[in-house]
């Protein structure tokens, strides 16, 4: 089966389906971003939704998300495979675990809820740590 290139689509024609993956793809973005700082809400998946969704709809704005300072070294290693660097490793670790740590501190004293995100954030350390690294100079 043939691997489809995001250089491969063409945006939608019709405007109203090409508005509404825009603005969907605008949401997922933020929510991608959000994700940085919010412990159970999901980055990777969201930007890599805003991605699908900027290539249906708007060029730019892939672009703009693929070579982004912040995230488009990331997006664009995550994307193609390559893996994530050691220093992208640590601090998603590090935030993710100092989030849940206040997650815990203010949650609810309830036994269950820390249980599970504990294991959320046991799952995501392990998912983690399970990319390739890339070593500087790859």
């Amino acid at each position: 089966m043939g691997e489809t290139r995001n250089d491969d689509i063409k945006p939608r024609r019709n405007p109203l389906v090409r508005t509404i993956f825009l603005i969907s793809g605008v949401l997922s973005a933020s929510l991608g971003f959000a994700g940085i700082f919010i412990p159970l809400l999901p980055t990777t998946p969201f930007l890599l939704l805003a991605s699908w969704l900027f290539v249906r709809s708007s060029a730019r704005m892939n672009y703009w998300l693929l070579h982004n300072r912040l995230l488009g070294p990331y997006l664009r290693n995550y994307q193609s495979g390559r893996g994530i660097t050691l220093r992208h490793k640590i601090v998603s670790i590090t935030v993710l675990w100092l989030t849940l740590g206040a997650s815990f501190f203010f949650s609810p004293p309830y036994w269950w809820l820390r249980l599970m995100l504990a294991v959320i954030g046991t799952a995501v350390t392990i998912h983690l740590l399970k990319f390739k690294t890339i070593r500087k100079g790859s």
